[in-house]
């Protein structure tokens, strides 16, 4: 993708809001583009959104095999609450289990090259193949949540997954989320409830502390710069 399409795309995202935002990424990627929702409250939002613009467009998931109990009830809250398909994508079981076997299952407590290699196999393999057939995606990702996403755009190229991303909360504030959530009767995660702003695998996911930067809870034994598992490395705008 050039650079020039992606700056056209934020041109015309600038000023508009999150739900314009949606839609206009709906109507430009018609039949090629997905919500990839992580079940988190960005997601959820953005769920409940896209079902007021077009409840046909693709919703999908990624079930790791370690999610928590509470992701699946959730997962069947939310088709029901809105009448939609979300399709769920599993990791390849020959990848898994070559690796448990030889590395561990808890093997990203180890490095995080090891860490890294899970997340690949359980998230990125499968995320790859929920794309096929899209030429652009929509996320929950906000310039607020971490160090790494400061430089986040509305809109932009998606070097590792060759697609255009669309991140219409990207200048969201927590606050503003969990009004709109509140506003709307969004069902939510009851995790975040419980202090856990940031929901992921069961053993790479903890509530904060009080004070604690709102991702701190996610792979909290590496550094914040390094804290991110492959679906959204950075830079990605314009690239």
């Amino acid at each position: 993708m050039e650079k020039e399409r992606i700056d056209e795309l934020n041109n015309r995202c600038r000023g508009k809001s999150a739900v314009e935002i949606t839609a206009l990424a709906v109507e430009s990627f018609r039949g090629r583009i997905a919500l990839a929702s992580s079940l988190g409250a960005e997601d959820q939002v953005l769920t409940h959104i896209l079902a007021g613009i077009d409840p046909s467009v693709r919703v999908f998931t990624l079930d790791t095999g370690r999610m928590f109990a509470e992701s699946y009830e959730l997962l069947e809250r939310t088709k029901r609450r809105y009448g939609i398909s979300i399709e769920i994508f599993f990791p390849d079981h020959g990848q898994v289990e070559k690796m448990v076997n030889e590395k561990g299952i808890n093997l990203f407590y180890d490095s995080i090259e090891n860490r890294k290699l899970c997340c690949g196999i359980r998230k990125v393999e499968p995320l790859k193949r929920a794309f096929r057939g899209c030429d652009a995606w929509i996320c929950g990702l906000r310039r607020e949540q971490s160090p790494t996403r400061l430089n986040a755009e509305a809109a932009e190229w998606d070097e590792g997954n060759q697609l255009v991303k669309f991140n219409p909360l990207v200048e969201w504030t927590e606050k503003q989320l969990w009004d709109y959530i509140k506003e709307f009767d969004i069902p939510y995660h009851v995790l975040h409830d419980r202090g856990f702003p940031s929901i992921g695998c069961q053993p790479c996911t903890r509530a904060v502390k009080p004070g604690e930067d709102i991702r701190a809870g996610r792979w909290w034994w590496e550094e914040p710069e390094k804290k991110e598992c492959g679906l959204h490395n950075r830079p990605a705008s314009g690239s």
